[in-house]
């Protein structure tokens, strides 16, 4: 049934109804509150993942989980992802591609990224899961304030261009509530992330950070490059603090 509210008015109210509730509390009510709607989670099995995963896992372990496979991620994503899915026993999980024939030609021999990131993220991630979510209200993502500049005033609930809503239950944490979780519930770590990856995204475009850098330091590394597309503000992109 299609939701009747503009999806601004439902991410004001949603907010002020939620502003003081916990990450699982939201995250529980969300899953059932009719003014969300059809909800999916959207995981990259990164650094920080597991803990999200876990949390929709103990709520509802039927939520459809989106994994984005560009076909250049790491050998490490790909073995942890399986791990993940039959530990926390996910039974919806969905992976997503690129479509064939959109690669044959936009990136015939895979060297895209190399010239041109944003068209290879756009190709590959960005419009890749803008189809899969078209049957969906909301998505539930990872994204948190300490990330960056361009994540500092993060909310609960957002408002993706007026399309569907999404939903950040994870905004207020920070890495010390992410450790704690995981050494408490004995959860599974991402292998890259002994190796010096607090960000893991694509394998040619992300490197190990040194110590002091800003966990997104690793990634497009040597450019004004800060998020895949995913994560749209009005229509555009935003990076470093700027839509482009």
């Amino acid at each position: 049934m299609p939701l009747s509210e503009p999806v601004q008015q439902r991410v004001d109210a949603l907010n002020a109804r939620y502003k003081h509730h916990s990450a699982t509390a939201v995250l529980e009510h969300a899953l059932k509150d009719a003014q969300v709607g059809k909800t999916a989670m959207v995981s990259s099995f990164g650094a920080e993942s597991v803990v999200l995963l876990h949390l929709v896992s103990v709520i509802d372990n039927t939520t459809p989980v989106l994994f984005i496979d560009t076909e250049m991620l790491f050998a490490e994503t790909l073995a942890y992802q399986q791990e993940l899915t039959e530990r926390l026993n996910l039974k919806n999980l969905q992976i997503i591609r690129a479509a064939d024939k959109a690669k044959r030609i936009e990136d015939p021999d895979g060297t895209l990224h190399q010239f041109n990131t944003d068209a290879c993220c756009n190709l590959r991630k960005t419009q890749p899961l803008q189809d899969a979510l078209k049957g969906y209200d909301a998505w539930i993502t990872g994204r948190k304030r300490y990330q960056g500049t361009t994540r500092a005033a993060l909310e609960f609930f957002e408002n993706e261009d007026d399309h569907r809503i999404k939903i950040n239950p994870l905004c207020h944490w920070d890495v010390n509530d992410l450790q704690d979780y995981m050494t408490e519930n004995r959860l599974p770590r991402h292998p890259l992330v002994a190796q010096g990856y607090p960000s893991i995204g694509c394998a040619p475009c992300t490197s190990p950070v040194k110590e002091g850098e800003d966990p997104r330091a690793g990634r497009w590394r040597n450019s004004n490059k800060t998020e895949c597309g995913i994560h749209i503000v009005d229509g555009k992109v935003v990076r470093n603090g700027q839509a482009a």
